[in-house]
């Protein structure tokens, strides 16, 4: 008993490959290298070392084994499953697999962290049914293991089943299970599930509520945002820096740059570079440019130096707010205060001359910076060609397009529209042709309202809800009325040889009106209305919410998927700028 603690004691001292190498020799020459178990141990020290070349030795140490043991394969598996190369780990398990040792619990964990790291779905599921075969499955740590596997690799219909038939869960299994729902498709399901683990008595930690955050983010749902801010303030879990970023980031991407704002300035815990990076975007995706401007200088006064992602932000935020000057002479000051500009500086600097109409401000840029542009500022230059009606500009960057492979129904479509938009009719149907040829397909516009907690997904003509009538109902009434106060629609946004009438139809059943319709007869005169969607909002769609924010005294805030439009007496904060 001495000797080992003897020799554990002169493992734990080893700091170096060198000293590693000098106990391997104690080992060797004292005829324990064999049997004792210290071996095991100072071949996983050498597998979890960082240092470059101790992975390889630990598997030389392995390799002079004559009978490895269940724990020496582990420890390299474990070594394998935390490098740069995670596969490597999944083909060390399969060969643990083939060989006369069994497996055990720890096995098992190890390769599906790795396939974790990997997104190795197809291999996770085999070693979940070697789980099952060898009675595994009530190891609590390994099954939160599985999940998360299913989880990262976007297998959410099983990472359910496991979650549910879980006969023990300990606080990492929900809070895997959250953020996988959160993170993946299902953010509704993920607050579903927050609120079910409260009610079962469970108190969540800071890992399940920024994943509950996330999801409220992602839907825009404010209410649940704000049931979680609560169930955070009592619990002190905003002691915590990055709880209180992702509350800064929840209530900026739900439209509540204000509430954002308060948290920013309450905090009790030291703001890192995140936080005001954050608080920047907050303000950029909701129009307020100056606020955004100015809090970059606060954040120089007080001694945080910006980084790219702050000049990134404040640039998004002269973007928004066609803050055009600001954001050329920031551009200049990234460069003054070498802070390299990368692809993502120039590309938003690109998007803020277009929707100046500075095309070829925004065109000498894409040729001149010091990276080759990638398809994005192509599609920029074509979305701003077509926004003025440069069908010059719009074939230099179509042509480019075609060159670098593109196949997105997007860039087809604006092409389209722009030739549509000069009647250029028979370049409208060759445009389309290519794409039916292509098999390249429109992506479907949506849009959700949330009302009393739960989520309502509409889409162009959508008449699947049960309250589909009402809506239409609702939808005459509307049309009505702001006819009444000027409005003609936008039929020319409908590139169709069709007639005006069609096209105004067309128009009336965007996804953002069926929303906003049955918002207005679901919630009280007076309650604002908020409507998240996956495209830009349309000409036609702002014009028409503006307006029935006046007529039915409503604020509606709409965020598409460049920005948040606040529609309030008439107005909207984008300033028509979008």
């Amino acid at each position: 008993m001495a000797s080992l603690i003897h020799v554990e004691s002169l493992l734990q001292k080893c700091n170096s490959l060198i000293q590693i190498k000098q106990f391997q020799a104690h080992l060797i020459t004292t005829g324990k290298f064999q049997s004792h178990p210290s071996r095991t141990k100072l071949i996983e020290l050498c597998a979890l070392s960082p240092a470059a070349g101790n992975l390889s030795f630990a598997a030389e140490i392995f390799r002079q084994v004559n009978a490895p043991k269940t724990n020496d394969w582990n420890a390299i598996l474990r070594g394998l499953a935390q490098s740069p190369n995670p596969t490597n780990a999944i083909t060390w398990f399969r060969t643990i697999s083939r060989s006369p040792q069994k497996i055990d619990a720890l096995t098992c964990s190890f390769a599906l962290k790795a396939c974790a790291r990997a997104l190795a779905l197809s291999e996770g599921t085999q070693i979940h049914s070697q789980i099952l075969r060898f009675g595994f499955d009530a190891d609590v740590l390994l099954v939160t293991t599985l999940l998360d596997v299913y989880a990262k690799s976007g297998d959410l219909d099983a990472a359910k089943q496991v979650f549910d038939e879980m006969s023990i869960r300990d606080i990492a299994s929900w809070n895997v299970m959250i953020s996988g729902l959160a993170q993946g498709s299902w953010p509704n399901e993920a607050i579903d599930l927050f609120n079910r683990m409260k009610e079962e008595g469970w108190r969540p930690d800071e890992v399940t509520v920024l994943g509950a955050l996330s999801a409220c983010s992602q839907l825009g749902a404010v209410r649940q945002g704000e049931i979680v801010h609560r169930y955070i303030v009592d619990e002190k879990l905003d002691m915590n820096g990055i709880v209180c970023n992702a509350l800064i980031d929840m209530y900026g991407k739900c439209g509540f740059v204000d509430k954002a704002y308060l948290v920013f300035n309450k905090m009790s815990c030291k703001k890192t570079l995140i936080t005001w990076n954050t608080m920047i975007m907050a303000f950029a995706m909701n129009g307020d440019g100056y606020k955004a401007l100015d809090l970059l200088d606060q954040m120089v006064l007080e001694g945080m130096l910006p980084d790219d992602v702050s000049y990134l932000s404040a640039l998004c935020a002269c973007n928004h707010a066609g803050l055009v000057e600001e954001g050329v002479r920031l551009l200049d000051t990234m460069i003054e205060c070498r802070v390299k500009p990368n692809v993502k500086h120039y590309g938003t600097v690109v998007d803020l001359l277009g929707r100046a109409g500075r095309l070829q401000e925004a065109y000498d840029i894409i040729n001149s910076m010091p990276m080759m542009p990638d398809i994005v500022f192509w599609q920029t230059l074509l979305g701003a060609s077509k926004t003025y009606g440069n069908v010059e500009m719009a074939e230099i960057a179509s042509k480019k397009l075609v060159e670098m492979g593109s196949n997105a129904s997007g860039d087809f479509v604006l092409l389209s529209n722009v030739y549509a938009a000069q009647q250029r009719w028979h370049d409208v149907g060759r445009v389309r042709e290519t794409m039916k040829n292509s098999d390249v397909r429109k992506v479907p516009g949506f849009s959700y309202t949330e009302i009393d907690g739960n989520m309502h997904k509409f889409v162009n003509a959508d008449q699947s809800h049960p309250n589909s009538k009402e809506i239409y109902m609702k939808l005459d009434e509307i049309r009505f009325k702001i006819k009444a106060y000027g409005y003609d629609a936008e039929t020319n946004l409908v590139l169709h040889d069709i007639g005006d009438e069609d096209k105004e139809n067309v128009l009336n059943f965007h996804s953002e009106k069926l929303a906003v319709a049955y918002s207005l007869i679901s919630t009280r005169d007076g309650t604002p209305i908020h409507v998240i969607k996956n495209l830009r909002i349309c000409v036609d769609c702002h014009a028409v919410l503006k307006i029935i924010s006046k007529i039915y005294s409503r604020e509606i805030i709409v965020r598409d998927r460049a920005r948040f439009h606040r529609f309030k007496e008439g107005e909207c904060s984008c300033r028509d700028y979008w």
